[in-house]
């Protein structure tokens, strides 16, 4: 027999502002009920934690689920799924909010891509029990806190992929263990046998950002500690982070960060000549 437990929330406009609401929560194990063909307006993330199943495309193509694996139901996409004849089990998550754009944009929600294999289902099945946990009618947080476990499934969902891995993909680590290198985007890319078009679209596919501003991030992040913990001339923090023309790295760093490196200093600094960074705890 199906077995079913799910709550469903109203949050108010408020708790939309914080970017991540959720509208609803589920547990459903067994032979459940076919779903569809309808379309919601708003987002679900159905995560299949174990069994098999089938869910068809727009298009009237059908593909086979098999755990660990998400469905993603995007507004405005219709869908129709279930689960064979054995059952399956599954967790969901509703929500909506504005912070859905951002995360689509770096492709942590991908409404193209409405099948993704995982490597485990352990990550975002602890987020969404916080959010069980969180749907008792008489806590004062639950939309605070089923939203901010939200954020959280979203991340978890992202390191469970199975086609890049917690830590990304080779080429992603490659790029972060050269970034403070002064290599140019084409020299990153002849290093992994790459042209600059192929290098683009795999780190898109998952950082969900370029080449360029993956790897600025990773060298302004740097530049940062080393200005905060450190009395380096800016000309020094700047060859130590891969640039030439300290005041290239100032323009850069002030248009970025919205400071320019010596104000950072006043602000952030921390530390005392010849000091470094430590290493995180």
């Amino acid at each position: 027999m199906p077995r079913t437990w799910m709550r469903f929330f109203t949050p108010s406009p408020r708790h939309h502002r914080l970017g991540l609401a959720c509208l609803g929560v589920g547990l459903q194990h067994g032979a459940l009920p076919t779903v569809g063909p309808r379309t919601l307006d708003h987002h679900t993330a159905v995560l299949i934690n174990t069994g098999s199943g089938w869910i068809t495309a727009p298009d009237g193509r059908r593909t086979a689920v098999t755990a660990p694996s998400l469905i993603w139901l995007t507004p405005g996409t219709p869908h129709h799924y279930g689960a064979d004849p054995t059952g399956w089990d599954e967790s969901f998550v509703d929500f909506t909010g504005p912070a859905t754009t951002t995360y689509t944009e770096l492709g942590y929600i991908e409404p193209d891509r409405p099948l993704v294999p995982l490597t485990g289902t352990a990550g975002p099945r602890a987020a969404i029990s916080r959010i069980v946990r969180a749907a008792r009618p008489d806590n004062p947080l639950l939309e605070v806190e089923a939203g901010a476990a939200l954020h959280e499934l979203l991340v978890a969902l992202r390191r469970a992929r199975a086609d890049t891995g917690p830590d990304g993909t080779p080429v992603l680590q490659a790029l972060a263990r050269d970034a403070l290198q002064p290599l140019s985007l084409a020299e990153h890319a002849a290093r992994h046998g790459m042209t600059p078009a192929e290098l683009r679209a795999a780190v898109k596919r998952a950082a969900g950002c370029t080449p360029k501003d993956y790897l600025l991030n990773i060298r302004l992040s740097h530049a940062k500690e080393l200005l905060a913990a450190t009395d380096l001339p800016v000309a020094a923090v700047a060859r130590r982070v891969g640039y030439d023309d300290p005041a290239y790295f100032s323009r850069l760093f002030a248009r970025r960060v919205g400071t320019a490196p010596v104000r950072f200093r006043d602000l952030q600094g921390r530390g005392a000549p010849d000091s470094r960074p430590d290493p995180a705890p």
